[in-house]
């Protein structure tokens, strides 16, 4: 298994995303490629002790895609550039995932025209593993689809729950809608339309779910459109490092406290790691006939390793079967159900 990987993409480009590479590299079984402009490349390599350039494999691609380009034109007109080459190398089988943290519509965009989708998909979508109090669930859309219809919500869960059995190693993950209230009437005009396709659906659909009930495990898989899951995902990261904030606060109020905290630092510094979004790794693009994983714009080099590390996982849990099985087995499914409703 070879993994390629963006080294030019996310805030800090190479400087980071190269020593993350190298460090997953001694970590994971998969192969890494390293793409981007091989100059800069290798000075970053030489900043890294212990590595050499001459023992990894580098791909050169000098133009690099902006956070602040339009997504769809960028791919088209900068094939040079380090993401839209590093999906080149997915599609014509020299590699088998790719890693970015750069352009998330750039990434949807190259998934969509470059390596393309599964039968049965129509729209690729982005997941991430989230903590609960329980352990930890899947949320998606976080991002690649603003704008959903009903049927795509529902291909979503059917992608959801693969993901979720091999991240989670659960057999028929629990599947809940976000909405503003459980009971089926709530939510739009497309959480109603969707809340019922999923109920006729072969999935394990427990219903609607509210935020506020995500992080105490209510569902295994948590669906919603990309605009409501990402504002939900990034409400999370904030409110957890305000928590934390607050915390180190009081803690600094008096002496009894201080000493408090003392005796609780160890347990902090577990909960910590948990909310940590550089421990979770990238979020896949679920639903493309090959792997590729976002990591978060602003990894470091702790969390873009975290992000190769999973991406290898992935692709030892044959994580692309499992979608292109899971899309079949829904699309049968809708089909039988037409018929019978015919």
């Amino acid at each position: 298994m070879r993994i390629a990987v963006d080294c030019m993409g996310g805030d800090f480009g190479p400087a980071e995303m190269v020593p993350g590479a190298l460090q997953a590299a001694g970590e994971c079984e998969a192969g890494i490629v390293l793409v981007g402009d091989e100059n800069v490349i290798r000075q970053h390599i030489g900043t890294v002790e212990g590595r050499s350039a001459g023992r990894l494999d580098i791909v050169h691609a000098p133009s690099t895609i902006s956070m602040d380009e339009d997504p769809l034109s960028a791919v088209r007109h900068k094939r040079d550039s380090s993401l839209v080459v590093a999906a080149r190398l997915v599609r014509e089988a020299s590699a088998e995932a790719m890693v970015s943290a750069g352009s998330t519509g750039a990434l949807v965009a190259v998934g969509a025209l470059s390596v393309g989708r599964l039968p049965g998909v129509s729209r690729p979508v982005l997941a991430t593993p989230i903590p609960t109090v329980s352990g930890a669930c899947v949320l998606l859309d976080v991002g690649a689809n603003p704008d959903c219809k009903a049927e795509h919500l529902l291909e979503f869960a059917a992608l959801g729950s693969a993901y979720a059995s091999s991240l989670l190693k659960l057999d028929r993950p629990r599947i809940g809608l976000l909405s503003n209230g459980t009971e089926p009437s709530k939510g739009n005009a497309v959480t109603c339309a969707a809340h019922k396709l999923l109920a006729q659906s072969s999935l394990n659909f427990i219903g609607n779910v509210e935020s506020r009930s995500v992080l105490f495990g209510a569902a295994d898989v948590v669906v919603t459109d990309g605009f409501t899951g990402n504002i939900l995902l990034k409400s999370m990261e904030g409110v957890g490092s305000a928590v934390f904030d607050m915390v180190r606060q009081a803690a600094m109020g008096s002496v009894r406290s201080k000493i408090g905290a003392l005796l609780m630092k160890p347990s902090l510094r577990q909960v910590k790691q948990r909310m940590d979004y550089s421990e979770y790794g990238g979020a896949p693009l679920l639903g493309l006939a090959g792997l590729l994983v976002k990591a978060h714009g602003s990894s470091n080099r702790k969390a873009f390793a975290s992000a190769v590390r999973v991406t290898s996982d992935l692709l030892g849990s044959g994580i692309t079967q499992r979608m292109s099985e899971a899309c079949r087995i829904q699309k049968e499914s809708c089909s039988t159900e037409v018929s019978h409703g015919d």
